[in-house]
């Protein structure tokens, strides 16, 4: 199950980058600057849980515990590649990294955060309903 959850996360990778490159390239220059992060933001949300719980199966959430574990895998593999290579390997300041978390200035980034933690307990409380 891990090993297909880090594949997960790397498609969701990708959706996040082609996500960056829409917001920079069209949403930020036609709706401003924070109009366009937010916009960005409920996308990526959006795509995380519907790629999570169409790939669910796959994965092999069976229960509650393991589907936790797998999300808090993932916000902390967000959260390395995020800091890590936005600072490292992009040469962000940790200013401008940290700026997206500040929900008191309308940046929502979180909320990506939080859509891949509880999103596989979703998928497997959507199975257990079926």
């Amino acid at each position: 199950m891990i090993f297909r959850a880090i594949a997960i996360w790397f498609l969701i990778l990708i959706f996040a980058v082609v996500n960056g490159f829409v917001r920079e390239r069209f949403l930020i220059p036609s709706l401003g600057d924070l109009p366009g992060h937010i916009v960005s933001t409920l996308i990526l949300s959006a795509v995380v849980l519907v790629v999570i719980i169409a790939t669910a199966g796959w994965i092999g959430f069976d229960n509650f515990s393991g589907a936790f574990l797998v999300g808090v895998m993932w916000v902390v593999m967000t959260l390395a590649f995020e800091f890590l290579a936005g600072h490292y390997l992009f040469g962000d300041p940790w200013e401008k990294l940290l700026a997206d978390y500040n929900v008191l200035h309308g940046r929502i980034w979180p909320l990506v955060l939080i859509t891949e933690l509880i999103a596989p307990a979703i998928a497997v409380w959507l199975k257990t309903r079926g």
